[in-house]
């Protein structure tokens, strides 16, 4: 590369950087009439949306007396900033001046969700910071990014066979192409805000995890966890606590109906059996674990009935059948959010009983919410797109929050290649028909 244009390019960055630092708004604009607002530091891997976050870290400097008295005696919002005195004056100008920053790289096609040298993302930064409404900027740009790329995913495949296709509607697959691409290889596409799917936007695709490479991986069982030849983590026993709560919440009596997809080590299921329900049906896929339920007995239990298969394949046919359940539970390994999606847009309205449950209160729909939980932001990005997406469906959804203790601390990650779990609270869901 001609090192001129490596110099020019490395001072249009720093000079991107030192703009979005500044919350220079008008040089801001100037500067992206030319350049990309996804450039990125060489150093420290910022992007200037990560530039417009971390500018607003707190000085920690000690305070004389005089100026500790006058911030606390004028905090009236309780965030340790006066907000009547100067300097908190000039707090809320700079977090104002930071959240317009953000906003128009947002709209300029910054990238929500691109990794410093740390693995930070801005949005990861805001909240290292404390700096909510910044923060709450970045979930909104996730959920808008991952709901655009949904949307233009079906639009593409409504738009197939149709050969007078427009110039915009090319635009719009071709932006669907390039996040595929990035979805692929993990890295970031300079395409626009809808970027991939965040879950798999932080690590490269492995194709261990895709759920025809899982139905025909040997399994290996443990007291403590199920894991795969490529030793990721199925189930583990540390979900026991969350799955228990669950199970309380959709099965609160004895002798009603429940459908559980997905048995891994059985850990939920054995729950639902101490409620003594009055049927008990269980899909599973995989042949080790089918196995596993036949040395143990799942078989021969009163009630049971184990649908042996692929729930996308088993379901239709309960349907069809006029099945009815008073509880459902969700939890499968190796399929994308859009399978717990399809599950529940096309199928729990026809397998659940609106007028079941205890006391004819109306069944009751669960899943496990480990989407994107490497990670808080993805976490609650996919928390708002869940829930938007259930009540575009039909369905109310409760959440109620759950310590979750240090599993790396606690050692529950040793011999497992990737860790799925690394927050400190499981928001559980709960869900019912609307009304």
């Amino acid at each position: 590369m001609d090192p001129e244009f490596e110099t020019t390019t490395d001072l249009e960055t720093q000079s991107l950087l030192l703009a979005a630092a500044h919350h220079d708004l008008p040089a801001l604009r100037d500067l992206l009439r030319t350049s990309s607002p996804n450039v990125q530091d060489a150093e420290t891997g910022f992007t200037p949306l990560h530039a417009a976050v971390a500018a607003c870290e707190p000085d920690n400097e000690p305070k004389s007396t005089s100026e500790s008295s006058r911030t606390v005696n004028g905090d009236t919002n309780g965030d340790g900033v006066g907000v009547n005195s100067t300097e908190g004056e000039e707090r809320k100008n700079e977090l104002e001046a930071a959240a317009q920053t953000i906003k128009l790289l947002f709209q300029n096609g910054a990238i929500w969700n691109d990794l410093d040298q740390n693995g930070e993302t801005p949005g990861c930064i805001a909240l290292r910071l404390g700096l909510k409404e910044l923060y709450e900027l970045f979930v909104d740009a996730g959920v808008r990014a991952e709901l655009l790329l949904s949307r233009l995913a079906e639009y593409q495949l409504l738009g197939d066979g149709d050969d007078s296709a427009d110039e915009e509607e090319d635009e719009d697959i071709e932006i669907i192409e390039a996040t595929e691409a990035t979805e692929t290889d993990g890295t970031s596409a300079e395409t626009s805000e809808a970027t991939a799917d965040p879950s798999l936007e932080f690590t490269s695709q492995d194709t261990s995890t895709t759920n025809p490479a899982y139905l025909t991986s040997p399994l290996t069982f443990s007291q403590t966890r199920l894991i795969d030849s490529s030793a990721n983590g199925v189930m583990m026993a540390w979900e026991t606590t969350l799955m228990e709560r669950s199970a309380e919440l959709l099965l609160p009596a004895s002798n009603l109906r429940v459908l559980n997809i997905g048995h891994g080590m059985g850990i939920i299921d054995c729950i639902f059996q101490s409620s003594t329900p009055s049927s008990h049906h269980i899909v599973e896929a995989h042949p080790d674990v089918l196995a596993q339920m036949k040395e143990n007995g799942w078989y021969d239990k009163s009630g049971v009935v184990v649908h042996e298969g692929r729930w996308q394949d088993v379901i239709p046919e309960l349907i069809e059948k006029g099945a009815m359940f008073d509880a459902i539970y969700f939890d499968t390994f190796a399929e994308e959010y859009k399978a717990l999606r399809e599950f529940f847009t096309e199928y729990v309205i026809g397998l659940l009983d609106p007028t079941g449950g205890k006391d004819g209160e109306g069944g009751k729909f669960g899943f496990f919410n480990g989407m994107g939980a490497d990670r808080q932001i993805c976490y609650d990005v996919y928390g708002k797109i869940v829930e938007m997406d259930l009540f575009e469906a039909g369905f109310d959804i409760e959440w109620e929050d759950i310590a979750v203790p240090d599993l790396q601390e606690a050692g529950e990650w040793e011999g497992v290649r990737r860790p799925y779990w690394a927050l400190t609270k499981y928001r559980l869901p709960t869900c019912s028909f609307i009304g």
